[in-house]
C-alpha cells in the first residue's frame, strides 16, 4: 500500500481522523496502522467536539475534512486550537477553492491537502509532524 521508504514508528502517538465518507476513514485507519499509530474516527464535528472536551489530551494530530456533518472542520480547527495551539492540523478534503484553503489555513491547519491522498503524501507529513524534531512538542 506505500513505500518501503517509510517506516515510521508511532506507536506513542495518538491521530484522530474526523471525516464523514466512511470508505476515507477506512482508507486512513489501514494507512495509519502501518505506522502503529492509535488512530481516533469520528463521523462528524459534534462527537469530535464533545469528545476533545472531554479528553482534552487525547490526540498528537488532527486529520480533519473541511466539509463535516454538525460542526464544519474549519469551526472543529477553532475549537480544537483554543486548547492545542501546537499540536499538527491536517485538513484533507476533496472540497477546494482559494477561500476554502485561505480559511483553513487561519483557523489553524498546518496543511491542507486535496483528495484523493497518495498514501506517501500522509506518510511523510506524518514522518514531518511527529518525528522531527524540529516540530516535535
Amino acid at each position: 500500500m506505500y513505500s518501503d521508504q517509510y517506516q515510521l514508528d508511532l506507536s506513542n502517538k495518538t491521530i484522530a481522523v474526523v471525516d464523514d465518507d466512511l470508505a476515507s476513514i477506512r482508507y486512513f485507519e489501514v494507512l495509519l496502522k502501518t505506522t502503529s499509530a492509535n488512530v481516533v474516527t469520528f463521523m462528524n464535528g459534534n462527537d469530535f467536539i464533545t469528545y476533545i472536551k472531554e479528553n482534552p489530551d487525547a490526540f498528537d494530530m488532527l486529520m480533519i475534512d473541511y466539509l463535516i456533518p454538525y460542526i464544519n472542520g474549519i469551526e472543529c480547527i477553532r475549537e480544537f486550537r483554543k486548547h492545542h495551539r501546537n499540536t499538527p492540523v491536517i485538513m484533507i478534503t476533496a472540497y477546494y477553492t482559494r477561500e476554502s484553503k485561505d480559511e483553513s489555513i487561519l483557523a489553524g491547519s498546518n496543511e491542507y491537502i486535496l483528495k484523493p491522498v497518495i498514501p506517501e503524501k500522509v506518510l511523510s507529513i506524518l514522518e514531518k509532524y511527529l518525528t522531527s524534531k524540529e516540530y516535535a512538542f
